[in-house]
């Protein structure tokens, strides 16, 4: 039976719906209720209308690059916009703060042969306290004097540091002089676990501490071990990694000045780009909360100039971030930063053809080599960038395995940590309903858009009659509603569903029957709103750009009962969910929104944002529930009291 958290009851419409929205027998309704839900199934948005405003709401907010004439004036602005990344979004939130400057330790273990003028040793570093990082060392034999360094991070490979195309690229470097650490990366390798997934960051983010912290942390603590190293140069410090790891490469390089050369490989584009290219979106880590606020990757490649940067793309690239829509507007933004340094030949790009394909093999691996040579070992006529076969040396995964700590900590558990004592002030919202919705507001980027309505045609030939409404909330959203009486009605219900509102017959027709007229709607993400596969992602490139999913959903839903209200001229709109994500969008409107608290009806509502973390669940389930910060304010009671307080003779 789903769970019914009945608040406010719907003036005598409580016993009709709380029976059970999801028995067979409703279920059964709902598919040959006739002709309810064939006017329920009627489309009302053009084709993928949704998915092109959430493109051009994106695309609108994200930042261009600036018009500088000296190197000076773009170094000044680099710096600045890398202090502000790193304070407003990588270590946003005080524990973020605290882990950042934690002391944490580095544990060494055996030393294994490698191959012929390289030997390997095992390590395991802390990125924060009590989250251990395994990573192997190759190191060269009998160095001359001090050696460049390279950071080898990896992507969404399943056995992680051990995968051989990582493995050979820091065999081939070591061979030739430099020192490579081989990292593992969060839900990798030795660290897949389901509470390591990436989507499962944003449940710090909804402590209000930032999810991103520990990724940044096992590189830059990654960094600090390499430069410990007496052999280490400091002058000479390279990063590369493929996909997930070019992420990481360009992330870390642009923010850490210690890294000199880059090779991010098909791992990024701009946000400009993901908007209208859906197979560059994602993950977590590539999209954190309000990054493009502060800056866009295009200024973080550019963020280079100074440096060094070799940006390579796959031709042909069957994943993401294909050479031909994702290079050109890097290179358009970079190179003229890398002009004004006077150094344009040190911003480069190789497109892979053979196989072209999603890979960082050997065309793309003796790119690299042949950048490194170029600025590492400049006017070395021995140094020859051809791959020095070395298959044979490749290691198994168990090979290379480190010895870990039992109760290693993971987003989950840090998550787990982090929620204890939130919300940090849990009588505000009965102390002061005022502020606490100027707070809620500001937590969710709520907004009270301006809603002109269009209907769209009618139905009365048989049923109800039924209005079909395309509400246009604001200058960017379209909420499609479909409007169904049956005599003379007594009240409005709005109704809404997780599974959109062609699920909704069954309910549709109670309420008819109770004299309701009903307006079911499909708000931003679901049914006729929703954008597929890639809705969640578009949410959160939503979220990256400074919005919030769950104040344009709850935007939308009080722009519907606001119109109501105007339209209908009755009593003030009731509020009916059916699924544990559109109640939550229902209560939060409803404690914002007086003209949605005519009373509401939620079935299968959570009963604390706790859950989401109890249950270990990701944004890629529930993507607006993860707003940053919510549940450090507020959690599901204090929202039911907000809500309440719109009550004849509630504190308001």
């Amino acid at each position: 039976m789903p769970t019914l958290i009945r608040l406010l009851p719907l003036a005598g419409l409580a016993m009709l719906l709380a029976a059970s929205s999801a028995t067979a027998a409703d279920k059964s309704a709902a598919e040959n209720s006739d002709p309810i839900q064939k006017l329920l199934e009627r489309p009302l948005l053009a084709p993928k209308q949704t998915q092109h405003e959430a493109e051009a709401f994106c695309d609108e907010r994200v930042p261009r690059m600036p018009a500088v004439k000296t190197a000076a004036e773009w170094d000044a602005l680099a710096n600045k916009l890398r202090r502000d990344v790193l304070d407003r979004i990588v270590f946003r939130g005080a524990q973020a703060r605290q882990w950042r400057d934690a002391r944490t330790q580095v544990v060494w273990g055996e030393t294994m042969p490698g191959g012929p003028g390289y030997r390997i040793r095992k390590l395991r570093y802390e990125a924060l306290p009590g989250l251990w990082i395994p990573a192997v060392l190759y190191e060269p034999e009998n160095l001359p004097g001090k050696a460049p360094v390279h950071l080898a991070v990896n992507g969404h490979e399943r056995v992680g540091k051990s995968v051989p195309y990582k493995q050979i690229r820091c065999i081939n470097l070591a061979k030739r002089g430099i020192i490579s650490l081989n990292v593992e990366w969060l839900y990798m390798g030795q660290l897949r676990t389901e509470q390591f997934k990436h989507y499962a960051m944003n449940q710090l983010d909804l402590c209000g501490v930032s999810g991103l912290a520990p990724f940044y942390l096992a590189m830059s603590r990654g960094l600090d071990v390499l430069l410990a190293l007496a052999d280490a140069d400091a002058a000479r410090v390279a990063v590369s990694g493929l996909s997930g790891g070019g992420w990481q490469t360009i992330f870390i390089s642009s923010l850490d000045p210690r890294v000199t050369l880059c090779n991010p490989v098909a791992g990024y584009s701009s946000f400009r780009t993901r908007a209208f290219f859906p197979t560059d979106l994602g993950d977590s880590e590539q999209t954190p909360n309000d990054l493009a606020t502060v800056a866009d990757y295009t200024h973080l490649t550019a963020m280079m100039a100074g440096r060094a940067a070799l940006l390579t793309f796959n031709a042909k690239d069957n994943c993401c971030f294909a050479a031909g829509h994702a290079l050109e507007p890097l290179l358009q933004a970079a190179a003229p930063m890398f002009a004004l340094h006077g150094q344009a030949s040190r911003l480069q790009s190789h497109v892979n053809y053979d196989p072209g394909t999603h890979n960082y093999e050997r065309d793309n691996r003796e790119a690299f080599y042949r950048f490194v040579g170029d600025m590492f070992f400049p006017g070395d006529r021995a140094w020859n960038p051809k791959e020095i076969p070395s298959d044979a040396e490749v290691k198994t995964n168990v090979d290379l395995n480190v010895e870990l700590p039992e109760n290693n900590l993971d987003f989950n558990q840090l998550a787990r940590a982090a929620m204890q004592g939130l919300p940090r002030d849990p009588q505000l919202a009965a102390r002061d309903p005022a502020v606490a919705r100027a707070t809620l507001r500001a937590v969710v980027h709520f907004a009270d858009d301006a809603v002109a309505a269009k209907r769209l045609g009618r139905a009365e030939a048989a049923g109800p009659a039924a209005s079909f409404w395309e509400l246009r909330v604001g200058q960017e959203w379209t909420v499609p509603v479909v409007e169904f009486t049956r005599g003379t009605p007594v009240g409005t219900t709005i109704v809404l569903a997780d599974a959109g509102r062609r699920s909704l017959a069954a309910e549709v027709e109670k309420l008819l029957d109770a004299g309701q007229r009903v307006l079911a709607v499909d708000l931003l993400g679901f049914g006729e709103s929703n954008m597929g596969a890639k809705d969640f992602l578009y949410a959160m490139t939503m979220a990256a750009v400074g919005g919030r999913p769950l104040g344009v959903q709850s935007g939308e839903l009080a722009a519907v009962a606001r119109w109501a209200a105007e339209e209908f001229k009755g009593p003030l709109a009731a509020l009916a969910a059916f699924g544990p994500r559109t109640s939550f969008i229902a209560l939060v409107t409803a404690a914002l929104e007086r003209a949605a608290s005519g009373g509401r009806e939620m079935h299968q509502a959570m009963s604390s944002l706790k859950e989401l973390i109890e249950k270990n669940h990701g944004v890629n389930q529930r993507p607006e529930q993860f707003c940053f910060g919510l549940l450090e304010a507020f959690d599901v009671p204090q929202l039911q009291t907000l809500a309440d307080a719109w009550r004849p003779g509630g504190k308001r």
